[in-house]
Order: C-alpha cells, then sequence, then structure tokens
C-alpha cells in the first residue's frame, strides 16, 4: 500500500471566514473578506505566491499534534522541541453580543507556553489578488500594517515587531497574542480582548452543540460534522457553500479541479436536512430568505447555484498558480451555473417544507403564502421531460436522468403535504399528477436486464445516487426490485465495504478513477433502511476511517490506500455522517434490548 495522502489541515470560521491551519501552525488558505474572495494566505495553491502565517518552533526538530477544544471550533496545535513545549490556539471569534451574532473579520492566536523555554518563529505574509499583490507594511506602536490589498489588513500583536518582520526566532517566556484584522484594527487590550473572546467563542460552540439534538452512538462523529457544517453557512445572506476551497483534485493528477466556493441548491438541500436532524432551524431560516431574494429575481428557470450573495454569473478562468502538489489548471468560478440541472426544483421544496408545516417553527416564522410553491411545481411541470445534465454536472452531454426524476417525485410529494397543510385543493390536485408522472419517468429508467435503475432512460449505466432511490422510500425496502437494484449498484460500483464510484462509465475527463465518499454514505443509508444493519455499520465504519487526523472529510477517496483529495471540508460527507448515524441509531433502538 502506497503512503495514505491526507490533508494535514484543520479548520476554523465564524460564517463569515473560514481559515485551514496546518500542522505547523502555518495558515495555509484564508480568503477575506468572503468565502470567494481572493485568498490572504494560499500556500494551499501556491508556496511561493501564497504567502503564509506561520507559528512554529525555530527548525523542525519538533513533535506537533493538533485537536479541537472539545465540542469547538477552536484549535490547537501542540508542539515539543528539545527546549521547551507550547502551544497555538487559534480561533474566529463568534458569540452573541447586542442581540446580534459577533462574527468580526477577525483571526486571533494565543502562544501559550507548556514548558521550558522554546524557541519559536512568527511569519506573517499576506497576498492579495490571488498572490499578485505583495502589500507593503508599515509599523505602529504594537502593529504591523499591511497596505494595497483592498482593505487594509493590520496584524496587532505583542511580540516584538521587528522580530516578526524579520522573521527571527526569540524564546518564548511567556504567552504572546496576535490578532490579524480586515478592515477594523483592534484598539482594544490585546491580551484581555484575546482571552475574553475565546472564553466567549468557547461557549458559544458549546452552547450550540448542547442544543443539538444527536444520535445515542458516534456522538464525536456527529458533533465534529455538525460544528464542520455550521461553518459552511455564509450567515450574512443564509447561502451555504459546498466547501472553502478551490482546485483540490479528485485525484493526483485528474485535471478535476473545480472552485466550490459557492452556494449550490443541491448541496444547501443535504446540508439543511442534516441540521434539520440536529434540530436546528436558524440556519433554515436565513436559507429561506436568500432563497426568496433569487426567486424574486429568476423567471424562467433556477440555476443550480449563485454566489453566496446571490449572483447569477459566476465566470470559470484559470490562475496562473503553481496548484496543490502542481496539480492544473487551478480554476475561479464554476461553468456549471449555466447549465440546466433540474432535481433543483424539487430539492427547493424540500428544503422549504419544513416552514411550511413544522410545528416547531413558531407562527411569525413559519411560511403561509402558497406561491412559491405554486412557481416551484410549474418549474417540475415544465421541465419533467427535459434532459439535463444531472446531479454529476456533465459538460457534454444532456439526458433524462432518474435522479432528477426522484427529486421530482419527491418534491411533489413534499407539495402534496404542503398543501393540505395550507388546505389548497388545487396545489394537491397538481402536485399528485405530477408525482404520478415523475413515478413514470422513474420507472422508464429500469432496465430489465440489469434488474437495476439506471442512470438516465434508455441507458444501461449505474449511477450511485439511486442508492436514494431506497432511503427516500421511493422504493419499499423489502422488494425483490430492491434487493436486485441494490445488487446491481454494489457489482458495478462497489470499490470496498463502503466506498462507491459514483459511476464508471467515462464523461468529459474520462472514467472516474477514485470514490465519492458521500455515495458511501448513501449505501449506508439504503442498507439501513432495508434492516441491513450489521452490513451498514461496517461500511459506515469503513468511511469514518477516511477522516483526516481531526475527523475532517473530503470529497474523494481514493480505494486502493483511503488517500484523502478532493475539496476539503466537504459539506456533503459530513451531512453523510450525520444522517446515517440517525439512521442506524434508529435501527437499533427497533431491535429488541434483549
Amino acid at each position: 500500500m502506497s503512503k495514505r495522502h491526507a490533508y494535514p489541515m484543520g479548520l476554523i470560521g465564524n460564517c463569515a471566514y473560514l481559515a485551514y491551519i496546518q500542522q505547523n501552525a502555518n495558515i495555509n488558505w484564508l480568503c477575506w473578506p468572503r468565502f470567494d474572495s481572493s485568498f490572504i494566505f494560499g500556500g494551499l495553491l501556491d508556496e511561493e505566491k501564497g504567502g503564509k502565517f506561520q507559528i512554529s518552533p525555530e527548525n523542525d526538530q519538533y513533535e506537533s499534534r493538533q485537536y479541537y477544544k472539545e465540542n469547538t471550533n477552536v484549535l490547537c496545535t501542540e508542539f515539543k522541541t528539545s527546549e521547551g513545549a507550547f502551544r497555538v490556539i487559534d480561533f474566529a471569534p463568534r458569540f452573541a453580543q447586542y442581540d446580534r451574532s459577533f462574527k468580526p473579520l477577525m483571526l486571533m492566536r494565543k502562544i501559550e507556553r507548556i514548558s521550558g523555554q522554546p524557541r519559536i518563529r512568527v511569519i506573517c505574509s499576506p497576498r492579495g489578488d490571488y498572490g499578485e499583490t505583495r502589500p507593503e507594511t508599515s509599523f505602529g506602536s504594537n502593529h504591523i500594517r499591511y497596505m494595497g490589498l483592498k482593505e487594509q489588513v493590520r496584524l496587532t500583536s505583542n511580540i516584538p515587531l521587528n522580530y516578526i518582520a524579520e522573521e527571527k526566532s526569540f524564546i518564548l517566556t511567556e504567552d504572546k497574542y496576535a490578532t490579524l484584522t480586515w478592515g477594523i484594527p483592534l484598539e482594544a487590550s490585546l491580551r484581555e480582548t484575546t482571552e475574553t473572546f475565546l472564553d466567549k467563542t468557547v461557549t458559544y460552540w458549546r452552547t450550540w452543540v448542547e442544543q443539538c439534538s444527536i444520535p445515542s452512538i458516534y456522538q464525536k462523529e456527529v458533533i465534529r460534522s455538525s460544528l464542520v457544517l455550521k461553518l459552511h453557512q455564509y450567515e450574512d445572506t443564509g447561502a451555504i457553500i459546498a466547501a472553502g476551497t478551490t482546485s483540490l483534485p479528485e485525484h493526483d493528477g485528474s485535471g478535476r479541479n473545480w472552485d466550490y466556493r459557492y452556494f449550490w441548491v443541491r448541496d444547501s438541500y443535504y446540508t439543511l436536512s442534516a441540521l434539520n436532524l440536529l434540530g436546528h432551524f436558524e440556519e433554515l431560516d436565513a436559507y429561506s430568505h436568500f432563497l426568496q431574494n433569487i426567486v424574486s429575481r429568476q423567471q424562467e428557470r433556477f440555476q443550480p447555484m449563485y454566489t453566496i450573495s446571490g449572483e447569477a454569473r459566476i465566470e470559470e478562468s484559470e490562475l496562473p498558480l503553481a496548484g496543490y502538489k502542481g496539480n492544473q489548471p487551478v480554476r475561479l468560478g464554476n461553468a456549471a451555473y449555466f447549465q440546466i440541472q433540474n432535481d433543483v426544483y424539487g430539492q427547493i421544496m424540500l428544503s422549504l417544507f419544513p416552514l411550511y408545516t413544522d410545528r416547531r417553527i413558531v407562527k411569525h416564522r413559519r411560511l403561509k403564502d402558497p406561491k412559491l410553491i405554486h412557481t416551484l411545481l410549474d418549474h417540475i411541470e415544465r421541465t419533467m421531460d427535459e434532459p439535463d445534465a444531472g446531479l454529476w454536472e456533465f459538460r457534454g452531454q444532456k439526458q433524462k436522468h432518474c435522479y432528477t426524476f426522484l427529486f421530482h417525485w419527491a418534491g411533489a410529494s413534499a407539495a402534496i403535504k404542503i398543501g393540505r397543510h395550507l388546505d389548497d385543493a388545487s396545489m394537491v390536485s397538481r402536485a399528485e399528477k405530477l408525482k404520478e408522472l415523475a413515478a413514470k419517468n422513474i420507472e422508464a429508467c429500469y432496465n430489465p436486464e440489469l434488474k437495476a435503475y439506471t442512470s438516465a432512460i434508455g441507458g444501461s449505466a449505474m449511477d450511485a445516487s439511486l442508492f436514494q432511490l431506497i432511503d427516500m422510500q421511493y422504493l419499499a425496502p423489502d422488494s425483490a426490485k430492491t434487493q436486485s437494484h441494490l445488487k446491481m449498484l454494489e457489482e458495478k460500483l462497489r470499490a470496498s465495504k463502503g466506498l462507491f464510484y459514483r459511476y464508471k462509465h467515462e464523461d468529459d475527463f474520462g472514467e472516474p478513477e477514485v470514490t465519492f465518499l458521500v455515495c458511501g454514505f448513501w449505501y449506508v443509508r439504503a442498507l439501513t433502511a432495508m434492516g441491513k444493519t450489521e452490513q451498514a455499520i461496517e461500511a459506515f465504519e469503513e468511511l469514518l476511517s477516511s477522516a483526516n487526523h481531526l475527523g475532517l472529510l473530503s470529497e474523494d477517496v481514493d480505494a486502493k490506500d483511503m488517500s484523502q483529495w478532493g475539496n476539503f471540508v466537504q459539506t456533503y460527507s459530513h451531512v453523510g455522517v450525520i444522517q446515517s448515524a440517525f439512521d442506524i441509531d434508529r435501527q437499533l433502538n427497533r431491535q429488541p434490548f434483549l
């Protein structure tokens, strides 16, 4: 077995930005002021052009370990050297203040001496315009200003500023602090502010976790996944991104390098489904406002994706950067925005369903206007027989995809329940007819020779997304048709106990070589729905083993050596952890106690 590739970094954030921190306490990815802005630190994609913000021992002779403060998004990187030990505590401040969420563009770092007199070095070298701009510096009494970016970036620290500017090592004899800010400088006491903000941020995250409903099993994994999902909602607008990175390759040399820092309707549906399982509705409330703003501007059809401020155009281009481990191209933007992906209408319907029907949502926040639901039904009806690019976003072909029909069916099913709740007979009648049409199209995807549902009408290719025919209860879990469909998916797409290729036919870039992690979780959910609990647990635990040292999951996994690939941290994958754990827990609770 070759050496496993895993992303050696942790993630922090506050729902305004994300930062990725390596095991040497270098921030190698941080985009400001938004998720989709240029990086300030981008060593992840180009060590020379990307700059760095590193706090580490003087030389490479050290041991390090990373961990989160329990039930928080506060990350600790601990170093042990022959001279002593210290830890770096990194966090993005987040807590309630004046009845609002305080989430500044401020990254706080506490350097805590543990023992001895370790020699450390602090390097802060930000960049702008994706590495093209190297800012000028000037000194204040206790800060360094980095000028020439879109806003002033300021590093405030009680470390001698010349040591930082000259990248000079020094002996750590007491706790030190370093706070980086965008636009607004830190003017209060550095030590007191950092300690206060740290305490409040830890309390915020632990309180948020305490308010989660979680299963009785796999609690550690579910909690980490929940914290990950929360970080990926851009709270200012309510948009949820797929991942905070761009151009991390599907596998080494694949050319499948995409920018995921945008709002996908599909990914958001899955993320909201998981958050709703946890009992958190504030994210759904924010999402609904974001969605209503998009709906008010879109007339003919909805796009599969938008920017986090709801803009429609996301032009794709290539950046002159070295790329992760030399992988090219490095992409900015994503051309999938203009594709036809008709599953989005059902997913929007399912996402909004709780806001119309769940009585835990108080009346003044519960939706009552049927107009949006009728609009979505209009779109489902109009696109019922229209070929599309499908959820895998094929760039060179359009087909009538079974996955799209499944979400037409599920969306219509949700509309029936919403219509009954609103006492809207016309909505119920329309939705019932569309549900029948969608089911007819799903059945047209059934291949009697394979005894399974294929990717599209008239095709023979298997598609791992169609595990969801089982867990979404289109197929009865105990039917012969379900058993044969599952068997064919296992035969054609399975790579190990739990890892599955999304498909194995050639696409625009050839045949996929690595597994798509969420497909494995869909398999677990299908097994659980069919009562195959022991098999589901085996598969689930293999999927969990693909996490990095902090329990963070990637988009893709190479079945040969369990290497992580693709964009990271991937929301899809962490959704799978939460949903699968809940499913297994429910199934185990149905079994006799003795």
